[in-house]
């Protein structure tokens, strides 16, 4: 089975003293962190980071160490990386991901969507628990937050 290992941050910002996280809408029409996969020799850190500023044009992340969740998961395989052989077979293989998350504090209001996405939002806990799409975020976002409360960081 294919294996895809991607690295996210739920990014957030503080402004009168409240707290936004940021979403992305994907083209797929859900409402998800900024992800991706990690390249040939990056660390974790360095694909957050790159994710980061081609997603949404943020570089002044201050990533919170001693935060990380992992989602886990099967999807089936994209049409344009199924191998000749499983294409004259009509078979769709499935795929493990696996998700590093992480936390990380910006200063940048301002983002730039990258072409994955449709649009964005700075939300407040509740609101942002509301948008996000799927299960496993909403799940990623309560940890998140409360991560942040407890350490008043």
């Amino acid at each position: 089975m294919p294996r895809e290992k991607s690295v996210g941050a739920v990014i957030y910002r503080k402004q009168d003293n409240k707290i936004y996280y940021l979403l992305l809408k994907y083209t797929a029409k859900h409402w998800d962190f900024t992800k991706g996969h990690i390249e040939v020799g990056e660390t974790e850190d360095q694909t957050l980071r790159r994710e980061a500023e081609e997603e949404t044009g943020i570089k002044d992340l201050r990533v919170i160490k001693d935060f990380k969740e992992y989602h886990k998961y099967f999807f089936k395989q994209y049409k344009d990386k199924i191998s000749e052989t499983d294409k004259k077979k009509d078979k769709i293989p499935w795929v493990f991901k696996l998700v590093s998350f992480y936390l990380a504090e910006t200063k940048t209001k301002e983002v730039t969507i990258s072409w994955e996405h449709q649009d964005y939002k700075w939300l407040e806990y509740d609101e942002a628990l509301k948008l996000v799409t799927f299960k496993n975020a909403k799940e990623l976002l309560k940890k998140a937050n409360d991560f942040v409360l407890e350490n008043k960081i």
